[in-house]
């Protein structure tokens, strides 16, 4: 089966080398480090790394506590970081730097995978959340190479897709060292599948670990002071496309009624930060983008957060937070930043990337799900208008988190202890 899985991809690299191209047309940087994609590093590279691999941004931003962790206590070993996107990348390089090394994961076919590893020798390879890639679990079983998978999550549907690949993916799971869980639910898919259970436990999830530096919160307070000036404020986050059209619509009924709300909108995706400026001036509202270096002026409507690795400290900075990807059938992003900092959270239908958590948000009446534009308008003016229910549902929302926070002390235990074992 994996030697059909092989030949598919393959088969299929012509295609990959097309999605490279259409996608560079909005993001340049999709077309630079071609090699990296099929395994071809340069001379150089360190080994006996300890690797992490975190896919994009959602995955770098939960695991830079857990690469501080392992940084710290093995000073001396050379730590690389993988992604597939160039967001991912970027973010890594803006807040690790100097202390990590970067390269894009090559595609999960077996030439580029030995490539891989032949020139990185890794010494343990740490894969955030559900990254289950054949080849690659293969060459880590073939090299002796201890896998770990940190932060994993199993939905129902993605079980059930799995679950049509019977014997094959029994015998990828059976290439991992361990899986860390988010939830028992998790647990129980991934031993349904196939997974030996004395190979997994149950730490938590890490994206509750989140801290705020006490210089990042006084900064949150002169942007609200000096720059946004004290104005009620709410904040779109991670906008994808068809999102930002809803957004500007229930602001357009908010103004009616709050004629000084300011809007901060921050889109997913880099590629769409000149196109999500033109439509709000398209709409009739003026714009101060992040990059200009200005402050918001006392007539913006739109603050656009243009810039890659702030959004937690712009949660700091307003009363309500809507979570992207939400409206639209992504599945939601992590609501767990704008948890941390005491602020109620709007999410629209599509949060199946992280039901269980916006199930509990919901429970502990820290957010509110909201259907369409319309209802949107409707609950942030509702919350901008109530002040005691905004601080009841921002504080049902902190004390959620600092509840559920203990994920990266376990997790670092069992990396430590694999790689101790290993030495």
């Amino acid at each position: 089966m994996r030697l059909a899985y092989s030949a598919l991809l393959y088969l299929l690299s012509p295609f990959f080398v097309l999605r490279l191209l259409i996608r560079g047309r909005k993001a340049p940087a999709y077309l630079n480090r071609w090699g990296e994609r099929f395994g071809w590093y340069g001379k150089g590279q360190p080994q006996g790394v300890i690797w992490f691999h975190t896919v994009s941004v959602g995955e770098a931003e939960a695991a830079f506590p857990l690469i501080d962790m392992i940084v710290s206590r093995f000073p001396e070993t050379p730590v690389l970081v993988t992604t597939t996107t160039p967001t991912g990348s970027a973010r890594v390089k803006a807040f690790l730097g100097h202390r990590v090394h970067h390269v894009y994961l090559p595609y999960d076919m077996p030439g580029a995978m030995r490539r891989f590893y032949r020139c990185f020798k890794p010494a343990i390879a740490i894969i955030l959340e559900t990254e289950i890639w054949p080849n690659m679990l293969y060459q880590a079983k073939l090299r002796h190479v201890p896998s770990i998978i940190v932060n994993a999550r199993l939905s129902e549907k993605s079980a059930k897709g799995y679950a049509y690949l019977g014997r094959f993916m029994r015998q990828t799971l059976a290439n991992i060292t361990h899986v860390c869980a988010q939830t028992d639910e998790s647990m129980k898919r991934f031993v349904h599948l196939g997974l030996d259970k004395d190979k997994i436990s149950v730490p938590g999830n890490i994206k509750f670990d989140i801290d705020m530096p006490a210089h990042l919160l006084e900064q949150a307070d002169v942007i609200r002071r000096d720059w946004f000036q004290q104005r009620p404020s709410w904040i779109a986050a991670s906008t994808h496309e068809g999102e930002d059209e809803k957004v500007l619509d229930a602001f357009s009924t908010i103004k009616k009624q709050h004629a000084d709300t300011l809007l901060v909108l921050v889109p997913r995706h880099p590629e769409r930060f000149n196109a999500v400026a033109k439509l709000c001036e398209k709409k009739g509202y003026t714009v101060t983008r992040r990059s200009e270096q200005k402050s918001s002026r006392v007539t913006t409507d739109v603050f656009l957060l243009d810039t890659l690795g702030e959004l937690k400290l712009y949660y700091a900075t307003v009363d309500i937070a809507f979570i992207g990807g939400s409206f639209v059938p992504t599945g939601g992003h992590n609501m767990l930043e704008a948890a941390a900092q005491s602020v109620p959270i709007l999410f629209g239908p599509f949060v199946h990337n992280f039901t269980e958590i916006s199930n509990r948000l919901l429970v502990k009446q820290a957010a509110h799900q909201v259907t369409d534009a319309d209802e949107l308008a409707t609950w942030v003016i509702e919350l901008l208008e109530h002040a005691e229910k905004r601080d009841k549902m921002g504080a049902a929302g902190r004390n959620f988190v600092e509840q559920n926070k203990g994920a990266v002390d376990s997790v670092a235990k069992c990396i430590i202890g694999m790689l101790d074992g290993a030495r």
